[in-house]
């Protein structure tokens, strides 16, 4: 035990490290946890948004108080037979108040039903001077082509991503990539968990975040690349508790600026009545959480973890190529 404590050296450092390899079962356990209850929230039921399944939009603009979403929900699903969503917000000259109703449907409504549909919410509101802004109709072969290119456009997204990874960051690059998928199946678990729909929103959600969560993990892995040269002979748990803490403010400070700026646009939001900026800034929000968990406590205590099971007890130092001298 002495000859090992003399092969495996400490180095000082000038921040207060933390154990966050010890912690490792915990971390695997909650992302576990995570994971499976996000998997678990598709049988609850997903609802995917008209612009990807086909339908009919109606827009209309009123004034005064702002109606009662969940009656005219119930009268106008009792109405058509069809599930209707309805949102409200502002309209862009800020005189008057919108009311959007999407029904799904394979074929669209025809114009007696829209004009039953007009005429039941005229009736119900009288005095709020309800007109018709604009209707548009959602084939559901077009809106499976847009689902269709949103997913290819994700996955190719994905595979440079990936690519990138294995190519910088060969000996990191797998326990990256299952903090990054972690992370996106946790993401679309929180949107169906709070019932919001799977739309484009969704999509840029999954979009900026696989730019995103990953780049805490390239900080820390550069630092450990960094401190391997260093610290040579350090134990391997040691050096990336080491090099996850010197990374810790940064990726905090990171995380939190566009934290506090997805709950600015998330309050503003709810004031103004935009659901769809919501439905954005949420999952985004959620995303930022997770990503920042996984790059700084999971995707380094699963790689210590790995490397442990290959027997790798410290790293061992790539001496840099030398300049060849000039003539």
């Amino acid at each position: 035990m002495a000859e090992k404590e003399k092969q495996f050296k400490h180095y000082p450092v000038d921040v207060k490290v933390r154990n966050f390899c010890g912690k490792s079962k915990l971390f695997f356990l909650l992302t576990l946890i995570l994971v499976v209850i996000a998997i678990a929230s598709s049988f609850t039921g997903v609802d995917i948004a008209l612009e990807f399944k086909g339908g009919t939009i109606i827009t209309y603009s009123y004034e005064g108080d702002a109606m009662d979403k969940s009656a005219i929900s119930s009268e106008l699903t009792d109405l058509i037979g069809t599930s209707v969503n309805v949102q409200d917000g502002e309209s862009l000259d800020g005189g008057s108040k919108t009311l959007t109703l999407s029904f799904t449907s394979n074929e669209g409504l025809t114009v007696d039903r829209q004009a039953e549909v007009t005429d039941a919410i005229q009736s119900r509101y009288p005095d709020a001077n309800v007109q018709l802004l604009d209707s548009n109709d959602v084939s559901a072969r077009s809106g499976s082509d847009f689902f269709a290119k949103c997913i290819v456009a994700a996955i190719f997204a994905a595979v440079i991503l990936i690519l990138y990874i294995a190519f910088r960051f060969k000996q990191i690059s797998v326990c990256a990539i299952i903090g990054l998928l972690a992370t996106l199946v946790i993401t679309y678990g929180s949107v169906v968990l709070m019932g919001f729909e799977i739309d484009s929103n969704f999509m840029a959600v999954i979009l900026t975040l696989l730019g995103y969560a990953v780049n805490d993990t390239i900080v820390i892995y550069d630092r450990i690349r960094e401190n391997q040269e260093k610290m040579p002979g350090m134990y391997i748990e040691d050096l990336v508790n080491t090099s996850s803490s010197q990374s810790l403010r940064r990726s905090i400070r990171t995380s939190l600026t566009t934290l506090f700026a997805m709950v600015a646009v998330v309050v503003v939001s709810a004031i103004m009545g935009l659901d769809s900026i919501q439905h954005f800034a949420i999952p985004m929000a959620v995303g930022i959480l997770v990503g920042t968990y996984h790059s700084i406590c999971f995707v380094p205590s699963l790689w210590v973890w790995w490397q442990k099971r290959r027997g790798v007890e410290t790293l061992k130092v790539i001496p840099k190529k030398k300049k060849k001298a000039t003539e």
